[in-house]
């Protein structure tokens, strides 16, 4: 009864038409449920209804991307899944917004350089998906955040690269090649003005044209650390270090800190002209532990945070080791963020040919609350419950279980200040 309740009030449309009146209004009235909750403990035992306890905000969210998933590309199954989410009370999506060298909306920018002006895979052809997340998402009462997936890197055999061969960057030996998996991949120069000034111009393009609420990146907007030897690169390199070239180890501390120093004036860039373009939209990164993420992708989201260039940490910590996997919520730049920023933490609920037991899911969400992160996040939405060895319904009811009641996405830009 109460759920109906507060579900009524989030999607209850005559009085409360705008987004951030629903929000507010949700919030009063989880905390007036919450007081009725304390109330209700007063009362003689046999008299008590035990009702789950719900944090007054958490963020519950889970990335929808076009790999290993069909989720996008039939409208139907995009409107039943976004309703379907909302039943089990998350309140967040991250839908990619760009992958496999194309945007996954019609892109005027990507028209321009790439060739084609959406992805064209058939599921996609004639429709504006972002425009249908954010319209159903947002009556829904879901936050949407899109996901930049794909950051720099692109397929080796994609339009993008062949149409633009100088943008790419190579290793000390020449060779572009980087596998992922099965896959070949190639990566854009981050360093090259004109690949940032594509990048970025994709992105204003949606934050101007889209009713979102942020929008989200994560390491692959990095480097992979053994990249950065072409000669556009070395040539900037040297003309900074009186014509000394970099160092034929990627991992030498001088070289790694100038790529990724020049990876962070890009960031502030980019928050600077989301911020110009729509200063509410939320600026969010879900990268990997800090080392990973520095050492081998050149994404010093650390500094990036203390820098406040972002708003929100979405941290992935893909770990079946328990011990590990707590290990990592420990580490001191994560309890640095957690005092300064919203840090969640994103959980792997499977991948096409490793399916995550609902135990180990359960027992890490715990770990997570247990440490007052700001809440969750699951990659990916296919294997939340149809890609896994549990059965489908089985693993729905568990996730009732982990989020019992809504609650109130974060307002993650509240009493927030940047370092100076």
């Amino acid at each position: 009864m109460i759920k109906r309740f507060i579900k009524w009030c989030v999607e209850f449309p005559s009085w409360l038409n705008t987004r951030q009146s629903r929000k507010f209004f949700l919030f009063s009235v989880i905390a007036t449920l919450s007081v009725v909750d304390t109330a209700m403990l007063s009362f003689p035992l046999n008299a008590q209804i035990n009702l789950p306890r719900t944090p007054a905000s958490e963020l519950r969210g889970v990335w929808l991307t076009n790999i290993d998933s069909d989720v996008l590309f039939e409208r139907d199954r995009l409107k039943k899944s976004l309703q379907r989410l909302d039943e089990l009370n998350f309140n967040t999506i991250y839908p990619a917004v760009w992958n496999w060298g194309y945007t996954l909306y019609p892109s005027k920018v990507a028209a321009k350089v790439i060739g084609r002006s959406l992805d064209p895979t058939p599921g996609l052809k004639g429709r504006d998906i972002l425009k249908e997340i954010v319209d159903v998402g947002h009556q829904k009462g879901l936050t949407v955040i899109p996901w930049f997936e794909f950051g720099f890197m692109a397929p080796a055999d994609s339009l993008l690269a062949k149409n633009r061969p100088l943008w790419l960057t190579s290793r000390s030996n020449g060779t572009r090649i980087v596998k992922e998996g099965i896959h070949n991949r190639v990566w854009l120069n981050p360093f090259r003005p004109e690949v940032q000034q594509f990048i970025q111009d994709l992105i204003v393009e949606i934050v101007r044209n889209y009713n979102i609420d942020g929008i989200q990146f994560d390491d692959h907007f990095g480097l992979p650390s053994e990249l950065g030897y072409d000669a556009y690169t070395v040539a900037l390199y040297k003309k900074e270090h009186g014509n000394k070239a970099p160092s034929k180890n990627s991992q030498d501390p001088e070289w790694v800190r100038w790529r990724a120093n020049k990876i962070t004036e890009f960031m502030k860039r980019v928050f600077t002209a989301i911020k110009a373009t729509k200063k509410d939209c939320l600026v969010s990164v879900a990268p990997n532990p800090q080392r990973l993420s520095y050492n081998f992708l050149l994404a010093d989201w650390q500094k990036w945070e203390r820098l406040g260039i972002i708003e929100d940490l979405v941290l992935q910590i893909y770990r079946d080791d328990l011990n590990v996997f707590v290990s990592e919520l420990e580490y001191p730049e994560v309890k640095a963020a957690k005092s300064h920023i919203p840090v969640s933490v994103g959980i792997l609920a499977g991948l096409k040919n490793r399916s995550i037991p609902m135990q180990q899911i359960q027992t890490q969400v715990q770990k997570v609350r247990d440490r007052n992160f700001a809440g969750v996040s699951f990659f990916f939405y296919e294997t939340l419950w149809n890609m896994s060895k549990e059965k489908s319904q089985e693993r729905q009811t568990a996730f009732q279980k982990i989020f019992p009641t809504p609650t109130a996405y974060p307002n993650l830009l509240a009493g927030w200040k940047p370092f100076s």
